[in-house]
């Protein structure tokens, strides 16, 4: 295979250590750092690998996850073990030990790659786990969850720097594009797969993809992916001042939360997070409350002075704060 670009494991290089920087809140990070590399065996992936191994020799692990989904993955993860092999980078291939079924089969496969992944990522003792989400895929993330009204969290999109049960898990490519990706593959002399599912138009990316490509170039994926890292910076301080406010105030369920004072997008996070407080200590099971849960009534109610319900929990006003109880049950007649 021919080698990459002195450029472009340049510019790798630069954007891994300024992640491993931001998510240990340093001013530099040298060449030591061991990261664990989760390749698919698709482009972006290759991509990926080869940048890491050119970029960090010796420093690098990597692993393949076979879902079981496909009767070709298998043979993409041995495609994959045999490129690592010419590459000196030692690899692993990952199997769920239940097999994957029931609805929701995209979610299901990616909760189970990322329990394989970061368990796997926790025993070979690496500094990160990267992953090859790129400037697209960031864009495509983006536009689906301005379609679903998501909040400032949720268009934060894909996160540059995210800890998962103590694993970094990190997206160097984040500011590149998927073509520029596959032309280094291709340009190495890299094998690869793609993936028939991304063609698959009965999922929300891939129309996504195709009103995107249909909108270039009045719609600019670069430009898109760069809104959602501001977008993420913004999220990180206001979670941020959340954080410091739930410290400082909550003292538990039955003890008045007084936040009246801070601005709706404060008090709907600090809302969510004493619901989900009052549910676990007072072991409320049903019905069902999720982070994605509207809570716009029951913010309306309090800022209005009325009590109201939600989730299980009741939640009255006292004095200047709120208090939270596990709901009544009903009388029966």
């Amino acid at each position: 295979m021919a080698p990459l670009p002195a450029a472009a494991v340049a510019r790798f290089a630069d954007d891994l250590r300024r992640g491993l920087a931001r998510a240990h809140d340093l001013a530099a990070v040298g060449d030591a750092a061991r990261v664990g590399v989760a390749v698919s065996g698709g482009p972006d992936s290759v991509a990926l690998l080869l940048l890491a191994a050119a970029a960090f020799p010796g420093n690098v692990v990597a692993a393949t996850v076979d879902h079981r989904l496909r009767p070709t993955g298998a043979e993409e993860a041995a495609m994959v073990a045999a490129l690592c092999e010419r590459r000196g980078v030692p690899h692993a291939t990952l199997v769920p030990a239940v097999p994957i079924a029931g609805s929701s089969l995209q979610r299901r496969a990616r909760e189970a790659r990322y329990a394989l992944l970061t368990a796997w990522a926790r025993e070979q003792g690496v500094d990160a786990l990267l992953t090859a989400h790129h400037a697209d895929d960031q864009a495509e993330t983006l536009l689906m969850r301005l379609n679903r009204a998501s909040g400032l969290a949720g268009l934060s999109a894909i996160r540059a720097v995210r800890w998962d049960l103590g694993t970094l898990l990190l997206r160097p490519l984040l500011g590149w594009r998927r073509a520029e990706l596959r032309a280094l593959v291709e340009a190495a002399g890299a094998p690869f797969v793609d993936d028939p599912s991304n063609a698959d138009p009965r999922h929300d990316r891939t129309r996504v993809r195709a009103a995107l490509a249909a909108a270039a170039p009045a719609l600019d994926p670069a430009g898109l992916a760069a809104s959602a890292g501001y977008l993420a910076e913004a999220e990180d301080v206001i979670a941020g001042l959340a954080d410091r406010l739930w410290a400082e105030r909550w003292h538990g369920p039955d003890r008045p939360f007084a936040v009246d004072d801070a601005p709706r997008e404060l008090r709907r996070r600090l809302l969510r997070r004493a619901l989900h407080a009052t549910r676990a200590q007072h072991v409320i099971v049903l019905p069902l409350f999720t982070d994605s849960s509207n809570i716009e009534p029951l913010l309306d109610a309090l800022a209005a002075r009325r009590g109201a319900t939600h989730a299980g929990v009741k939640v009255e006003v006292y004095g200047e704060g709120w208090i939270f109880r596990p709901t009544p049950p009903r009388r029966s007649l």
